[in-house]
């Protein structure tokens, strides 16, 4: 069974339409660690050494947040420069990382055909969230595709909001639990909506 650390960067958690629920849905689950990086550093002085332990101790690593300007919250850029340090994530002796499984759960205020080549968008998801592969990539990590609810600030309803928070606790128990097909995961734009051709067929 893999350990999965989430790390959670939205600002105003308690104001948030989407990630809030996404948060409650994957909450208290068997070897599944939240670490809400605003919550835990308000000044955003950011402990490396906590951080790198976590990072130690968890096979897969998810950056959950908000789609702020085709990336994530400032915090995540400051948990970047601070924390993967050369000689520890990546480099010469750096291979703390190496194995692990990462991928961005993130929200996204747009809808989906915003997100494609003829969109106003002109790129999808994936191919915004490229410098979180690289980094990936760098650091001898698997990066998955992303998980993307699209959409939410037209998002009124509960139906759409438990679709949306199943759909992503299904994913983080198929990865502690090992039963996701991570080959085509890594090769998947948005595992939102590819997830169950991503799991085992339940045999009756």
């Amino acid at each position: 069974m893999r350990r999965v650390l989430v790390k959670l960067a939205h600002p105003v958690l308690e104001r948030s339409r989407v990630n809030r629920h996404l948060f409650e849905a994957v909450r208290g689950l068997d070897n599944v660690t939240i670490n809400d990086l605003y919550e835990e550093y308000p000044d955003l002085a950011i402990s490396v050494s906590r951080e790198q332990e976590l990072l130690d101790t968890h096979d897969v690593v998810v950056f959950q947040h908000p789609f702020y300007w085709y990336t994530g919250p400032a915090i995540l850029k400051e948990w970047q420069d601070l924390v993967l340090l050369h000689g520890w994530a990546y480099g010469q002796g750096g291979e703390h990382l190496a194995g692990k499984l990462t991928f961005n759960a993130v929200t996204a205020g747009a809808p989906r055909e915003a997100y494609r080549a003829d969109g106003y968008n002109r790129f999808t998801v994936r191919e915004l969230l490229r410098p979180w592969e690289q980094t990936a990539h760098l650091c001898g990590m698997k990066y998955l595709g992303p998980f993307v609810v699209y959409g939410t600030l037209k998002i009124e309803n509960h139906a759409d909001m438990h679709e949306a928070s199943t759909a992503y606790r299904s994913l983080i128990e198929a990865l502690r639990d090992e039963r996701l097909d991570t080959d085509r995961a890594a090769h998947s734009d948005d595992l939102y909506a590819d997830l169950p051709a991503l799991l085992p067929r339940e045999v009756a």
